[in-house]
């Protein structure tokens, strides 16, 4: 019983410390006089979006999944390509990067899927191991293999690509791949490097529109350093 006595208070500071930081974790946003300019990334997995009531909720932009390796399509890129436009969102495509399809084949998928003149924001290719093969490339045979990508998607949209790279995979390829803005994912925490451009910073988040959880970003600067080409920045310049 004196046991009891002593550890029940504790337990329910612990679990109020608990929901505290879940609840903080949950409804954190960036400083919206410093980054009022918010946006959010979707794929298949969001489902069915109701993109005028997601533009209506202070959302800006939108970054979607359109294509995955040589061959794989994201079966709601067109129809949220085309609800997001007709809503007046600024509007950006993603490639999912895998280190087992030759990166020529997976530039000819992308640029297939993505119709010319649809998109406002530049083209991003999303580098990360979560949901990659498990294949992992030296840093000489990735370079080749992504600059076999970089190439024609560049030359089709006339900017640089952004770089989609979390601090897993800067670490350990950051010093081999082309230098290219980044986009950084950086959760409930201001990235440290001022170095980016995007700041994906839920994973959790919620909008109007959207039936479950979606990812939330802001940008550094306005939508109009997004809608013409930047300058380059370090491929690293998301690491500390």
């Amino acid at each position: 019983m004196r046991f009891l006595r002593y550890a029940l208070p504790a337990i329910v500071i612990l679990a109020a410390g608990t929901a505290g930081g879940y609840l903080a974790y949950r409804n954190y946003e960036p400083d919206r006089v410093r980054f009022p300019v918010r946006g959010i990334d979707v794929s298949h997995h969001q489902g069915e979006i109701d993109w005028a009531r997601v533009a209506a909720d202070d959302v800006a932009f939108v970054f979607m999944k359109a294509t995955e390796g040589g061959d794989h399509r994201d079966r709601e890129f067109a129809r949220n390509l085309d609800g997001a436009l007709e809503a007046g969102l600024a509007v950006g495509a993603y490639h999912f990067f895998t280190f087992c399809r030759p990166g020529a084949d997976q530039a000819a998928n992308f640029l297939a899927t993505v119709p010319d003149g649809m998109t406002t924001l530049p083209p991003v290719v999303d580098l990360e191991y979560g949901g990659n093969c498990d294949r992992r490339p030296t840093g000489a045979e990735l370079r080749a293999e992504l600059d076999a990508f970089l190439a024609p998607v560049e030359s089709r949209f006339g900017r640089e690509v952004l770089y989609y790279a979390t601090e897993a995979f800067l670490a350990d390829y950051g010093d081999a791949i082309a230098e290219r803005p980044l986009w950084r994912r950086s959760i409930a925490w201001e990235p440290g490097n001022a170095d980016w451009v995007v700041w994906q910073y839920h994973n959790a988040g919620t909008v109007d529109g959207v039936a479950g959880p979606v990812d939330l970003n802001v940008l550094k600067k306005g939508i109009s350093s997004l809608s013409s080409p930047g300058r380059r920045t370090g491929a690293r310049a998301g690491l500390s």
